[in-house]
């Protein structure tokens, strides 16, 4: 018989806790909530990075940093742009030996989200100083967790969880605030092109002008070339010239004076 009235009470408190759990759903409307968001004065770290293109394989990157170690950028997405003067490019687009430089801009931004909940019944059951039960405006039950130092209007009065009694009408706010930080992260990409090849040295022409010997010969004055002997000629044949004429005229000049 005592068995029976446990199992009766048994499911009389699940039944309960069924109700309790229906109307705490239905209730959850009548709670009025706002939320105010402040932010406070945000702060940038700007970092750049600066590096030599060495290999593109596909869509993997592989840059030369400036203290000589190798970055590997393994499966740059498609999407991903660099300006290069004044060109959007691709990943594929990129050549060895162009300069990259990447900017990454952190701000982070302090927030304060503060939550303000109003809730206004009717007491229908209290249990001081942890939880009370108020009926709301539709007629429905819920339970609410009452925190340390809650205070409730009254009639104008302010009182807390030990002065609350059945059938009084309530009001209550709760505030909440709970500091977050917003961190966001902006990435830009800007390079050059490689240095043109150093200009090949610009070297004089070497003319070489070879005059023939006739030519020169023919194109010297007449009286010049007459004039000159040549290196293998002697001076005997002109001496042995002179001679005869002399000896031509002594002759002469005797056959004159007989003569006469």
């Amino acid at each position: 018989m005592k068995s029976g009235n446990k199992k009766q009470g048994a499911w009389l408190v699940l039944a309960v806790g069924v109700i309790v759990s229906a109307l705490t759903l239905s209730a959850t409307a009548q709670v009025q909530t706002d939320t105010i968001t402040t932010s406070g004065q945000p702060t940038a770290d700007v970092k750049v990075d600066r590096g030599t293109v060495v290999l593109v394989d596909g869509n993997d990157l592989v840059v030369k940093a400036e203290d000589g170690h190798l970055v590997h950028f393994a499966n740059v997405p498609e999407s991903a742009r660099a300006t290069v003067d004044g060109q959007q490019l691709g990943i594929h687009d990129l050549k060895p030996g162009m300069t990259l430089e990447r900017t990454i801009t952190t701000t982070t931004t302090p927030q304060t989200i503060t939550t303000v909940k109003r809730v206004t019944g009717t007491v229908w059951s209290v249990n001081p100083p942890s939880s009370v039960i108020l009926t709301l405006e539709d007629g429905t039950n819920q339970q609410f967790k009452i925190p340390d130092g809650q205070k409730f209007n009254i009639d104008g009065q302010m009182t807390d969880a030990w002065g609350l009694r059945k059938g009084m009408k309530v009001s209550a706010t709760k505030v909440t605030e709970a500091p977050e930080t917003v961190v966001e992260q902006q990435k830009q990409v800007s390079g050059t092109m490689p240095p043109p090849p150093d200009p090949a040295v610009d070297l004089p022409l070497l003319v070489l002008v070879i005059i023939p010997t006739n030519a020169a010969a023919d194109s010297a004055p007449a009286e010049v070339a007459g004039a000159e002997l040549p290196h293998t000629g002697s001076q005997l044949p002109l001496i042995g010239i002179l001679g005869l004429l002399a000896l031509t005229a002594g002759l002469g000049l005797r056959a004159a004076r007989m003569r006469a």
